[in-house]
């Protein structure tokens, strides 16, 4: 018989920290197998300072709190411990994400050690902790038989590295008509590795939140992201499909949402449903030639019939044709 100890009833793996900030005190409540990195995302949950801003202060640790890879499991942590934590919130300081790592150099797992990160344990109780954490808020009602396109910004629709006067200059060619043509037949949803903040300056900034020929159904920021850990590759972010579905199942699953990104590491617990969008960089010298959004649209708009899309081969959408889908529909 399990005892009454006010302990007993919390798992062994999981930690409740205190984390004072501005004079306050949080309570932060996480699981040893998650990573420094996602001990500071659930912090910026509570206090607005996103986790690049974020220096946490325990001295048992010393500089380990800086390795956003590490394995909480790996410090000398127990329950009811108090660190400090030194940041900057949005509100107080307004700058772009430029100044945060970039990733260029993308990495493609093997199909056996893509398989064992979607299906480890580890990996699906960290999803169920992200879906009871966080909450997709509509900016406009799913619709009943559409299928599901959710977008990445940066290199995606927007180029966040280059300098201009006016956003509108950054932006991917054909972006709005891109959006209209496929709202006809999907939802959209917008997820970005950046704060919310951020996502609603820029998309705002772009006109895409109250453009009149479409909707944006939610946004989706960092929060909303896990880490996971690959034998080969190490620990890294990912934005896991299973989120949308697990908050919206009368609406969306597997089989009727694609999600476009320059990372395909962002599929890594969907990569069924992940297409690898050519990256828009240089916007300056690259936008009289970038074409993307206009196949991609036809592709899109191809197989917007299918029952069921996950069963096709993204990374061969380039040869997708309106023969292809005829054929699909009678098999």
């Amino acid at each position: 018989m399990a005892s009454t100890a006010s302990t007993s009833s919390v798992p062994e793996e999981e930690l409740t920290l205190m984390v004072k900030w501005s004079g306050k005190e949080y309570t932060v409540r996480v699981c040893g197998d998650d990573t420094v990195g996602e001990l500071k995302r659930r912090i910026c949950e509570l206090t607005n300072v996103l986790p690049l801003r974020q220096k946490l202060l325990y001295p048992k640790v010393g500089s380990k709190l800086t390795d956003d890879s590490l394995l909480l499991s790996q410090l000398p942590l127990k329950s009811s411990i108090k660190m400090t934590m030194i940041g900057t919130t949005e509100e107080d300081l307004i700058v772009d994400p430029v100044d945060s790592p970039e990733i260029i150099d993308d990495f493609e797992l093997g199909q056996e050690e893509a398989v064992d990160i979607k299906d480890k344990e580890v990996n699906k109780q960290k999803l169920k902790r992200r879906i009871n954490n966080y909450k997709i808020v509509l900016k406009t009602p799913c619709r009943k038989g559409k299928k599901l396109l959710v977008l990445d910004i940066d290199y995606t629709l927007f180029d966040h590295r280059s300098t201009a006067e006016n956003p509108l200059e950054l932006m991917r060619p054909y972006l709005h008509e891109f959006l209209t043509s496929v709202y006809s037949e999907y939802d959209i949803m917008i997820w970005s590795a950046t704060s919310m903040k951020w996502i609603d300056l820029k998309m705002g900034q772009l006109g895409v939140l109250d453009n009149p020929n479409y909707k944006i159904t939610a946004l989706l920021d960092h929060l909303a992201m896990i880490t996971v850990q690959s034998s080969s590759r190490g620990v890294f972010d990912c934005k896991p499909l299973g989120l949308i579905w697990a908050q919206f199942p009368e609406f969306y699953n597997a089989s009727n949402t694609i999600m476009f990104d320059d990372l395909r590491r962002n599929f890594v617990m969907n990569p069924q449903n992940g297409l690898i969008i050519k990256p828009f960089r240089k916007a300056h010298a690259n936008r009289e030639s970038d074409r993307e959004l206009v196949k991609l649209t036809q592709y899109l708009l191809a197989i917007a019939e299918l029952d069921d899309l996950s069963n096709l081969d993204h990374s061969s959408w380039e040869f997708f044709t309106e023969e292809n889908a005829k054929r699909l529909r009678h098999t």
